[in-house]
């Protein structure tokens, strides 16, 4: 009888210990997954004022496109959290997007070879940012709803283990920067 106690007792160590692994698995790819979006806006953000100086060479009197794009990859590079970030990120999209408006009213300036490698550039980040926001989104939702599952919830609520926010765009900022030739 002692034994099969001991047994159960056993199980249901190993039984605990999986279910805490598992959380703990979880939050670490959140975070490297965090980690990796983090990597490809960084280089977004580091594309964007070569972008802006071959178009200013063009187009030097649309200075409030040029300061809307300065002030908006300022806050999205000061932005933390996924709800701030992505808030900012939305705004910086929204600012590129008026940027390549204008370079559509310059030819020399879209047949520009500089340009063009610089706008094939933020399309591939642009894609490597999307492929990292849905990884990242998949694992959250792994981790939310293990958190939120019986009996993991109970687990999850003794060791402090917290949802994490979704890395989303905003319904107007859904469709891609445009990127024309």
């Amino acid at each position: 009888m002692g034994w099969i106690v001991l047994a159960v007792i056993v199980l249901l160590g190993f039984f605990l210990v999986g279910m805490y692994n598992s959380l703990v698995q979880l939050r670490v790819r959140s975070d490297s997954s965090w980690s990796d979006i983090d990597v490809q806006l960084k280089r977004r953000h580091d594309l964007i004022p070569n972008l802006v100086e071959t178009v200013k060479g063009y187009a030097a009197h649309e200075k409030g496109t040029f300061e809307n794009i300065a002030k908006f990859r300022s806050m999205a590079m000061q932005a933390t959290g996924p709800a701030d970030k992505a808030a900012a990120e939305n705004q910086l999209t929204g600012a590129l997007k008026s940027l390549f408006a204008v370079a559509e009213n310059y030819p020399e300036l879209k047949a520009s070879e500089q340009f063009m490698q610089l706008q094939a550039s933020l399309s591939q980040i642009e894609d490597a940012i999307q492929n990292a926001r849905r990884y990242y989104n998949a694992v959250v939702r792994d981790l939310n709803t293990k958190i939120q599952s019986f009996p993991t919830n109970i687990l999850a609520g003794m060791f402090g283990f917290q949802q994490k926010q979704f890395f989303e765009t905003a319904a107007a900022d859904r469709e891609p920067v445009a990127v024309k030739f």
